[in-house]
């Protein structure tokens, strides 16, 4: 079974938040969870069960359905990370932009 990064954490239970946006919405479960921030209940499912971490746009949905900040909607679930590492590749740029950079260092014009 894959675990991700965050389930090593002691304090990380995306359970917590689920339940408590069960009950704040007046859900009776986790398919009208599902429903409400339109996902696919095995994606809710996989939560639950620590095989997919909360991601960022999911966290964005529970935001707009809940009005809840998303750094209370983190901390329901025992996400306290103050920073974020990105991957190697974000920022960079592709190599073909890095080609261009290069011809038109060397005074080649790009065409």
């Amino acid at each position: 079974m894959a675990h991700h990064a965050l389930a090593s954490q002691e304090s990380y239970n995306p359970n917590h938040l689920l339940d408590i946006l069960l009950g704040k919405m007046q859900l009776k479960n986790d398919a009208a969870l599902s429903r409400l921030l339109e996902v696919a209940p095995p994606v809710i499912s996989k939560i639950r069960h620590h095989r997919l971490p909360v991601g960022a746009s999911l966290l964005i949905r529970m935001h707009e359905v809940t009005g809840m900040s998303i750094r209370d909607l983190r901390d329901l679930m025992g996400d306290r990370r103050t920073k974020y590492r990105l991957s190697d590749a974000q920022g960079r740029p592709k190599p073909e932009d890095r080609l261009a950079d290069k011809k038109t260092e060397s005074g080649i014009a790009a065409h």
